[in-house]
């Protein structure tokens, strides 16, 4: 990494963090990863740009990303058009601290951007959505069968509201210790 673009991403950085402070639609991702949301949530036009710096960055254009689970509503027709014009801008600012040129530069031209984008939501066409289902799942469960001995056995079990009774599964505690035996305990005096 050249010394140079590591002291500019530096000032950069705080720079960023400085001007974008309080600014929801403004997230720092990593050191070197920025997002800037543009719209209002839950709107079919709104989206959200990554912009990414490069070891080599501000010489080279920093890589910039559409391709968030935020923007899955937006065409990919929009996507590219907005790229286009981000890295045409870019070009023009290469060697120098960008990235809120960039953002401020699509918030002035967003809605001219995403035109192009439907008002209501459009699914990319799916090429093929298939379950393979498992052999045991087919299975069925052979349901018990009980003799009417046995259900009347079961019924006998269970009180009038059809519970079990009140403590049925309790322990004998004077049967259960003298089966384990007492433990040796030794007294000190």
């Amino acid at each position: 990494m050249d010394e140079d673009c590591s002291v500019l991403q530096e000032e950069e950085r705080e720079a960023l963090l400085s001007i974008y402070d309080g600014d929801e639609a403004f997230k720092q991702v990593s050191p070197t990863v920025y997002q800037y949301k543009y719209g209002e949530d839950n709107d079919n036009k709104s989206f959200l740009l990554e912009v990414e710096w490069h070891n080599n960055y501000p010489s080279e254009a920093p890589k910039i990303n559409l391709d968030m689970f935020y923007n899955k509503h937006i065409v990919s027709s929009v996507k590219e058009n907005i790229k286009d014009k981000i890295s045409k801008e870019a070009d023009h600012y290469l060697g120098e601290s960008m990235t809120f040129t960039l953002f401020e530069f699509l918030k002035d031209f967003a809605e001219e951007l995403v035109a192009d984008q439907p008002e209501k939501e459009v699914t990319e066409s799916i090429t093929k959505l298939s379950i393979d289902d498992d052999d045991s799942a087919k299975k069925t469960t052979k349901k018990e069968v009980m003799s009417k001995s046995q259900k009347r056995k079961q019924w006998d079990r269970l009180d009038s509201k059809g519970e079990k009774p009140r403590g049925y599964d309790w322990i004998d505690v004077v049967k259960h210790l003298s089966q384990t035996g007492s433990s040796k305990v030794e007294i000190s005096t």
